[in-house]
């Protein structure tokens, strides 16, 4: 959730890089989810959706989600949106529906199955800073301009993917993952060891998270865009089973109109 206009319009809403991407790379319709923390049904939720994005956002995860210090006072959060994307992340895995996690994506996935996170890694020895450039003037093509390389994991997917044993990336993160969650294995690293790259272990379907911001140009980005790709791909696959068990329920319905037809007329 966002705040416009001085904190006084709450708003549920995401970039439209992340809209684009998802339409235009993965071919898939985007529909957002409110971050409606406890009153999301999410068992149920689902059972009707092919795939699910987690996007980059202003706020952390809050650390009390893996036995984490606590933030100070300044520090923005977003507490509907923790409780709603880490529910929605294990009941996906659980469910063998598609995972994309993008930035915070990746530290929701991590902290979901059990990981936990570092609050400030240019704070750490031996850790580069990976925030964002925050000169009043900086413009947007310097911010997501690519700034350091991952080494991605000796036959992984990612080296399949991009065809390289190691990638430019963008860099807009003040945190990162520190413990590895269990049911994850590593997929890109950086030369200072900073985990940018991750899949869930034994995946029988994609479930994906990156550190850097694969929305941005990812036509211009070999890697991000066959990620999009492989998640729209596997997005895809899902709802052609969902869509056999959707018409296995929907063919008890004539029978069951023509029975009532049938006793209706008998009466």
């Amino acid at each position: 959730m966002m705040e416009l206009e001085n904190r006084r319009h709450p708003v549920h809403a995401t970039g439209a890089k992340n809209i684009d991407a998802v339409e235009r790379f993965a071919g898939c319709v985007p529909v957002m989810l409110p971050a409606l923390g406890d009153r999301l049904d999410v068992e149920s939720f689902v059972e009707r959706i092919d795939g699910l994005v987690l996007t980059g956002g202003r706020a952390n995860v809050e650390p009390h989600h893996y036995d984490g210090p606590p933030f100070p006072d300044d520090e923005p959060i977003d507490p509907e949106r923790d409780v709603t994307m880490l529910a929605m992340v294990r009941a996906c895995v659980a469910a063998e529906v598609p995972v994309f996690g993008i930035c915070r994506g990746i530290q929701e996935m991590n902290v979901a199955l059990g990981g936990s996170l570092h609050y400030r890694l240019h704070l750490l020895e031996e850790k580069d800073d990976h925030r964002m450039p925050r000169r009043d003037d900086v413009t947007v093509e310097e911010i997501f301009r690519l700034r350091h390389p991952v080494q991605l994991t000796r036959g992984g997917l990612f080296e399949r993917l991009a065809g390289a044993s190691e990638v430019m990336v963008n860099s807009l993160h003040g945190q990162g993952i520190d413990e590895l969650a269990g049911a994850l294995e590593i997929e890109a690293v950086t030369s200072d060891g900073v985990i940018e790259g991750v899949r869930l272990e034994n995946d029988r379907t994609f479930t994906v998270g990156v550190q850097w911001h694969a929305e941005w140009k990812p036509e211009e980005h070999a890697l991000s865009r066959k990620l999009f790709e492989e998640f729209g791909h596997a997005a895809r696959v899902r709802a052609s089973l969902r869509s056999r068990l959707d018409l296995r329920a929907f063919r008890e319905v004539p029978r069951a109109g023509s029975e009532l037809a049938e006793a209706s007329q008998a009466g």
